[in-house]
């Protein structure tokens, strides 16, 4: 685990150096950008979310979650009726 922390911190710090190289100029477009892109992605985002929330079809339907020992449950509950037991239910 330590020599992946290791590992991780020096690419940081590598990443640093090279962020540090750049000139200011070219530092502050690539903020700019970066900073454009998320804004895009954010927006894109809302517009998505309130597009699919403006639907009038849009219905939750809530059951019951079935699983694996619920089918198999509901074979024996079945087995069990066919042969007259009586099962408190």
């Amino acid at each position: 685990m330590k020599k992946i922390r290791d590992k991780i911190e020096r690419q940081i710090l590598h990443a640093d150096r090279k962020w540090k190289e750049l000139p200011a100029k070219r530092q502050r477009l690539f903020t700019k950008l970066f900073l454009a892109g998320y804004c895009i992605l954010t927006i894109l985002v809302l517009i998505s979310i309130f597009t699919t929330t403006a639907n009038d079809n849009n219905s939750m339907s809530i059951s019951h979650i079935t699983t694996i020992s619920d089918h198999t449950a509901m074979k024996r509950q079945s087995h069990d009726n066919k042969t007259g037991s009586t099962l408190k239910k």
